[in-house]
């Protein structure tokens, strides 16, 4: 298969989104695993040193880069899909099966898509353009703090402004629920793109996907809500 083929071929799409898929569930692990320590109750210590060595160490940078290519491509790949099906299905079905044919977030991955997209940026202006770019791209500088001698963006206190906002926590959590539902599908779309058909290996993996899908977003949206209601200090 040609480069071409690769990104134009409905197969090499769907490779794409299989690869692509994998490494943003990869990273939605790495993710969750890092915020989660803002529950440690230690006034941000643990998430803030966390953040900045995977701001300031080589590897993870790098690995941003490519974070940043796989969201891209699979959202390019995702929308060139979606209308693709969208044309060989121009003329409805006579008998409309509705769930019993499949599960309506696995007909509105699109949709889904966007809602992410969008919450996906509104999460890069909030955090990484301050971490990242400085003031001049964002709300304003980041606050810092000394740990053993040495300053350290101040990432938590950062969550902690932003998310005393009602709206914004709402748009949070709903942005969670948009990936839950993508996931549902995504996860073992995933896989399956990638030649995963084995009926033994597609039941396990349909069963960690909708724990994945409910585990993970759940976690992220249980963020911003702990910092509204002050359970986290």
């Amino acid at each position: 298969m040609t480069w071409k083929q690769v990104f134009k071929s409905s197969v090499g799409k769907k490779l794409v989104m299989g690869f692509t898929g994998i490494f943003l569930i990869l990273f939605l692990m790495v993710h969750v695993g890092l915020n989660a320590t803002i529950w440690a109750n230690d006034n941000g210590e643990m998430f803030n040193k966390a953040a900045h060595f995977m701001g300031e160490t080589v590897v993870p940078r790098v690995l941003e880069i490519g974070l940043f290519v796989g969201f891209f491509l699979h959202i390019i790949q995702g929308y060139m899909l979606t209308v693709q099906n969208r044309s060989k299905r121009s003329t409805p079905y006579a008998v409309s099966y509705g769930n019993r044919g499949s599960k309506w977030y696995s007909r509105s991955m699109g949709i889904l898509g966007t809602l992410i997209l969008l919450f996906l940026i509104m999460h890069i202006y909030h955090f990484w353009t301050p971490s990242r770019l400085g003031g001049k791209f964002s709300i304003h500088e980041l606050q810092t703090t000394i740990y053993n001698g040495k300053e350290y963006h101040n990432l938590f206190a950062e969550m902690q402004m932003i998310f005393q906002t009602w709206w914004i926590v709402v748009l949070y959590v709903a942005g969670c629920i948009s990936l839950g539902y993508h996931l549902a599908h995504g996860f073992q779309s995933a896989f399956k793109s990638l030649g995963v058909h084995n009926k033994r290996y597609v039941l396990m993996l349909k069963g960690i996907g909708y724990g994945f899908a409910v585990i993970v977003p759940l976690t992220f949206a249980m963020m911003p809500v702990s910092f509204y209601l002050g359970w986290i200090s």
